[in-house]
């Protein structure tokens, strides 16, 4: 999960009635760069992609929320099933838009850990099943790829064409890039400064 930044409202008429409108359907997709807010996994290539409540809308929870932009994000439907209805006050769900999730989660290999202390970390890893066996294995193969283009970096003999692959290996890490939390984790142990 990395940190996201929400536009502001397109069409907010529409948004009154209709929360999955299409024109700010696509602005929370463009925002999260068509990856899930939870998972990172490209949604919109194999899945419509679900305008999520952050809190939920359900009857005992904030209905009053329902139609309110601050409460609305991107994600895919294995994460939005997961999560549901499940959401305390008391501990909520890291919310990409409105906080730095890394102060919560950190990536350790292919898994998502919490930071020690971060119950907000460990609960929205469990309720949004951020450690599912799909989700790892595609992590895994991922970060394979991402060690292979380093090994071959650090083979280049001449050091300054070594510094330029290696600058452009860190694109790998960009807010674009599937599971960027990820590949950040990996390249910050191989990449100086």
């Amino acid at each position: 999960m990395i940190r996201l930044h929400r536009p502001p409202c397109p069409n907010p008429d529409a948004l009154k009635k209709n929360y999955k409108h299409p024109e700010n359907k696509k602005a929370l997709q463009e925002a999260s760069y068509g990856k899930c807010m939870y998972c990172e996994s490209q949604v919109s290539h194999v899945y419509f992609g679900d305008v999520e409540h952050i809190k939920p809308k359900a009857a005992g929870k904030h209905p009053e929320l329902e139609f309110e932009w601050t409460n609305l994000g991107y994600c895919c439907a294995r994460c939005n099933n997961a999560k549901n209805d499940q959401y305390e006050d008391n501990c909520p769900l890291i919310d990409p838009y409105s906080e730095e999730p890394s102060e919560h989660l950190v990536a350790f290999g292919s898994s998502v850990w919490h930071r020690q202390g971060s119950e907000r970390g460990e609960l929205t890893i469990r309720v949004a099943d951020l450690n599912r066996a799909d989700l790892i294995e595609r992590r895994a193969i991922m970060l394979k790829s991402v060690q292979n283009a380093i090994d071959a970096c650090y083979r280049a003999r001449i050091p300054a064409v070594r510094a330029v692959l290696l600058v452009a290996l860190g694109s790998q890490a960009a807010d674009d890039k599937e599971f960027s939390m990820f590949a950040r984790a990996l390249l910050s142990a191989h990449i100086p400064g």
